[in-house]
């Protein structure tokens, strides 16, 4: 079986290492003072490709089965001390759903979300994503709106 990978450069493993952590809700396969591993069985991947902000990685993201899982992400990321920004029932990408938005001590944004519906336009979001106290908030995608 495949996996998808996606490596991140950072400032601070210690720091970035408990924010993944918290976000996959596991420890690292491996750890080093200059590196860490996270081989996960879950998330499987949703990869999307859109023309609406400068070319370049917009964000990264996670799609939950349920309602319930996307709180639970959100939940942990809170209560390690993470900024989030929660978005009830939006319309983005063509689809309706639920998100929660937390950025990386690197600055690096990610979406969680859970979709329970499709929807016949873009739409927009609040697509305010959340921020670490270092790091300022910014548009998900660099324009209203985000993708899902």
């Amino acid at each position: 079986m495949s996996r998808f990978h996606v490596h991140v450069h950072v400032d601070d493993i210690a720091k970035s290492a408990r924010f993944y952590s918290t976000l996959f809700g596991s420890e690292p396969s491996v750890l080093k003072d200059d590196y860490a591993k996270w081989m996960l069985e879950e998330p499987r991947v949703n990869f999307a490709i859109s023309t609406r902000g400068a070319p370049g990685l917009s964000h990264l993201g996670i799609q939950v089965e349920s309602d319930s899982e996307l709180r639970s992400v959100a939940g942990r990321l809170k209560a390690a001390g993470e900024i989030t920004h929660d978005e009830e029932t939006v319309t983005c990408c063509y689809a309706k759903g639920n998100k929660s938005w937390a950025s990386d001590p690197a600055g690096v944004r990610w979406e969680t979300f859970y979709t329970f519906g499709d929807a016949t336009v873009y739409g927009e979001d609040d697509a305010r994503p959340a921020a670490t106290p270092s790091v300022a908030p910014q548009s998900a995608c660099g324009i209203p709106g985000c993708c899902i």
